[in-house]
């Protein structure tokens, strides 16, 4: 009885330690994404320009506070698909608005969005990103000696200027058997 009881344990100790696959049935697909790190170079897409911060100077990162996820549907009849992954930059302006997407496909875990066969993905991708909202990005000037701590934090800065940045995401499109797959980590 020992044994069973230890056998147990050590069972549901390594579930613990897996992910949580959830299946929905539904005939949506899986979309996951996340903010890439920048490339030293932008390939002449036309992003933002790069700014040096003065010692009295912060930045506060854009927020995202709507972003309907990308929806393929019916446009693509797959009921399976492995995890296909597409990057877009995402250029925001100085009042939170997407100002245009642009395919990034010149590292190696973007190439899929140049295949033919991804150009659904990449336009359910692009249509969502179009309708993504920001808190603005900003720099925030402070008084001499006034400098917090957390210079992303603009409560007390003398000044605010909102400004465009731009972002780099990857989504992560899934279909298994026709349903879609919610992973929680």
């Amino acid at each position: 009885m020992r044994d069973r009881a230890l056998l147990a344990v050590l069972l549901l100790t390594g579930c613990a330690s897996q992910p949580t696959l959830t299946a929905v049935d539904t005939r949506s697909e899986n979309v996951d994404h996340r903010r890439l790190a920048a490339a030293a170079d932008d390939g002449g897409r036309g992003t933002p320009a790069t700014y040096a911060l003065a010692a009295t100077e912060g930045y506060r990162m854009p927020q995202l506070y709507a972003g309907p996820p990308p929806v393929v549907g019916e446009r693509d009849s797959l009921r399976e698909l492995a995890p296909t992954q597409v990057c877009l930059q995402v250029v925001v302006d100085a009042e939170g608005v997407v100002e245009r997407s642009v395919l990034l496909n010149d590292r190696p875990e973007c190439q899929a969005g140049a295949a033919a066969e991804n150009a659904v993905l990449v336009q359910a991708a692009q249509e969502a990103v179009a309708q993504w909202r920001y808190s603005p990005a900003a720099v925030c000037t402070f008084a001499e000696g006034k400098v917090p701590k957390d210079r992303g934090d603009c409560r007390d800065a003398a000044r605010v200027e909102p400004v465009a940045v731009s972002l780099l995401y990857a989504f992560t499109f899934e279909i298994v058997k026709g349903q879609h797959i919610v992973r929680q980590h």
